[in-house]
C-alpha cells in the first residue's frame, strides 16, 4: 500500500520536474528568438529601397493627415499608394534607389579592408564559439534530453538569424511591393511596346503602298513626258513654214513652246484680221491628226 501510495507522489514529482524543466526551455527559447544579432557601428549605412524611401516621404504627412488611423492601416495605405503610383514619379525613387545601393557597395568594399571590419569579424567569431561551448558543457543528459537540446539548438540558432528582425520583415514586405510594382510597370511597358509595334508594321505597309505608287506615277509621268516630247518635234516641224505676223519668228524645238502661245495669242485677239493664218493653222493641225 505504501509502495502504491508513493507511486503517484513520485509520478507527480516527475511530471512536476518535466513541467519545471519545460518552463526554463521555452523562457530561453523566446529569449533567444527576441536576441538581437551584433551590430557593426562602423559598417556602412544600409541602402534603402525606392518602396522604402516613398513610405518614409509619405509616412508622416499621412500620419498628420490621419492621425486616428493605426499604423498597420497607414502601412497598407501607402501600399496601395505606392502600386497606382504613376510610372515616372515611382521611377524617381528607384533611380535614388539605385545610387544609394551603388553608394553602399563602393563603402562596403572600402570598409572590408580596414581594420574595425576585421576585428568585428573576430568579435563574431569569439561570440559564436562562447556560444557553442556554453551548449557544449554542462552535466550528461540521456540520449532524449541530447535530442531534445539538438532540436532546440536548431531552433535558437535559426532565430538569432538577423533575417527574423521586424526590420527585415518589413524590409521584405517592401521589396515585394516593390516587385509587384515593377512587374505591374514591366506589363504595361508590354502592352505599350505591342500597340508601337503594330503601329510600327502598319505604317511600314502604308510606306510600301505609297512607294509602289509613287513608282506607277513616275511611269506614268515618264511616257507623258515621251509623248510631249514628240509632240513638240511633231509642231516644230509642222509650224516650221508658219512664221509669226510681225516676228517673222518659226518654232524650234527650244522654243515651240513660247511660239504656240504667241500663235494663240495673235489668232485670239483679232480672228478677221488673221483669217488666212487662221486657215493655215487649221491645215497643219489637220495634217497631226492623220
Amino acid at each position: 500500500m505504501d509502495e502504491q501510495t508513493g507511486s503517484p507522489g513520485a509520478t507527480t514529482d516527475n511530471s512536476s520536474q518535466r513541467n519545471g524543466e519545460e518552463k526554463p526551455r521555452r523562457g530561453s527559447w523566446t529569449k533567444a528568438k527576441r536576441k538581437k544579432p551584433l551590430k557593426d557601428s562602423n559598417a556602412p549605412k544600409a541602402p534603402l529601397t525606392g518602396y522604402v524611401r516613398f513610405m518614409n516621404d509619405r509616412r508622416e504627412q499621412l500620419r498628420a493627415d490621419r492621425p486616428d488611423v493605426p499604423f498597420p492601416e497607414i502601412t497598407r495605405m501607402l501600399g496601395n499608394e505606392w502600386s497606382k503610383l504613376p510610372p515616372e514619379d515611382k521611377q524617381r525613387y528607384l533611380e535614388e534607389a539605385e545610387r544609394d545601393k551603388e553608394r553602399y557597395m563602393r563603402e562596403l568594399e572600402k570598409y572590408q579592408k580596414t581594420e574595425a571590419y576585421k576585428h568585428f569579424t573576430r568579435k563574431v567569431q569569439e561570440k559564436q564559439k562562447g556560444k557553442r561551448h556554453r551548449t557544449e558543457g554542462g552535466h550528461q543528459v540521456t540520449i532524449d534530453n541530447h535530442h531534445e537540446k539538438d532540436v532546440e539548438g536548431k531552433e535558437r540558432s535559426v532565430f538569432d538569424i538577423p533575417i527574423f528582425t521586424e526590420e527585415f520583415l518589413n524590409h521584405s514586405k517592401a521589396r515585394e511591393a516593390e516587385m509587384r510594382g515593377l512587374r505591374k510597370t514591366n506589363m504595361e511597358f508590354e502592352e505599350r511596346n505591342a500597340a508601337l509595334q503594330k503601329h510600327v508594321e502598319n505604317m511600314r505597309g502604308a510606306v510600301d503602298r505609297l512607294e509602289g505608287d509613287v513608282m506607277q506615277e513616275r511611269g506614268r509621268n515618264g511616257l507623258l513626258q515621251q509623248h510631249l516630247d514628240t509632240l513638240r518635234q511633231a509642231l516644230a516641224a509642222s509650224f516650221s513654214s508658219v512664221p509669226l505676223p510681225g516676228s517673222g519668228e518659226t518654232p524650234t524645238l527650244d522654243s515651240v513652246d513660247s511660239y504656240m502661245k504667241k500663235l494663240h495669242s495673235i489668232v485670239v485677239s483679232n480672228p478677221q484680221e488673221h483669217e488666212g493664218l487662221i486657215n493655215t493653222v487649221r491645215d497643219v493641225v489637220n495634217r497631226l491628226d492623220r
